[in-house]
């Protein structure tokens, strides 16, 4: 239908059917299911890199030979799905690729896997925390980062289809009673009723997209409240 947004159909399929998807045994299909997963996750990985003491261009070596070891080994075709939780097998198989590695040997070239990829290193280095001092582990840290990368994600969806998100979208994060209701419904020409009832929407769109983004990372549907928990616990932490 003319003016309808374009159907994306990654977003309607669990991150485990692109891992079979990555494991295929169609090339384009296993690389493209493949590049969506780095697009979307591999800021959290190449973090849990640096945080082990790899520099920079070291980092981003790694996880970009992690992901074309998985496609050339067809690492992914044997999945365990039945761990459950997406990011607990990528950073369990990132972990074994790293302790069977010989950096050396198997270094890949920088953008060797996807090299019409667009990642930004710079925004993955900043804010992170490389102390040494610092008491939280690169896994419980691992987690945090995967929480933002998710959080991202919806986010990025919501701006891609609502109109004006980026006039709601600093109310997502604020209480009800901080939001001048009045003051926004006179700023955007609107009624005051009109403006709680846009926020609401929005905040009741990001809460679904989210709950759903959570569960394409999870096997089964019964495990979606304890992962949100199990992520913000993991925001929480500090």
């Amino acid at each position: 239908m003319p003016g309808e947004k374009p159907h994306v159909s990654f977003f309607a399929t669990t991150r485990w059917t692109l891992v079979g998807d990555a494991g295929a045994e169609d090339p384009a299909r296993a690389r493209e299911g493949l590049a969506e997963l780095f697009r979307i996750y591999w800021p959290p990985l190449y973090r849990y890199v640096r945080r082990l003491g790899h520099g920079e261009h070291d980092a981003e070596d790694l996880v970009q030979g992690f992901f074309a070891h998985l496609w050339e080994g067809q690492g992914l075709r044997h999945a365990d799905v039945d761990r459950g939780r997406f990011r607990a097998f990528l950073l369990g198989t990132l972990k074994h690729y790293l302790a069977n590695e010989w950096r050396h040997a198997h270094r890949q070239k920088r953008g060797g896997f996807a090299t019409r990829i667009s990642i930004d290193r710079r925004d993955a280095e900043t804010g992170l925390a490389l102390d040494p001092a610092d008491p939280l582990s690169p896994d419980v840290l691992f987690d945090r980062e995967w929480a933002m990368a998710l959080l991202d994600k919806v986010l990025a969806d919501l701006e891609a289809e609502e109109e004006d998100f980026a006039r709601w979208k600093p109310f997502l994060g604020m209480g009800s009673n901080r939001i001048a209701y009045a003051e926004i419904a006179e700023k955007f020409g609107m009624t005051e009723g009109a403006a709680r009832v846009a926020v609401h929407r929005l905040r009741k769109r990001y809460r679904h997209r989210l709950r759903e983004e959570i569960a394409r990372t999870l096997v089964s549907g019964d495990l979606v409240d304890e992962e949100m928990q199990a992520l913000f616990a993991a925001l929480a932490e500090s």
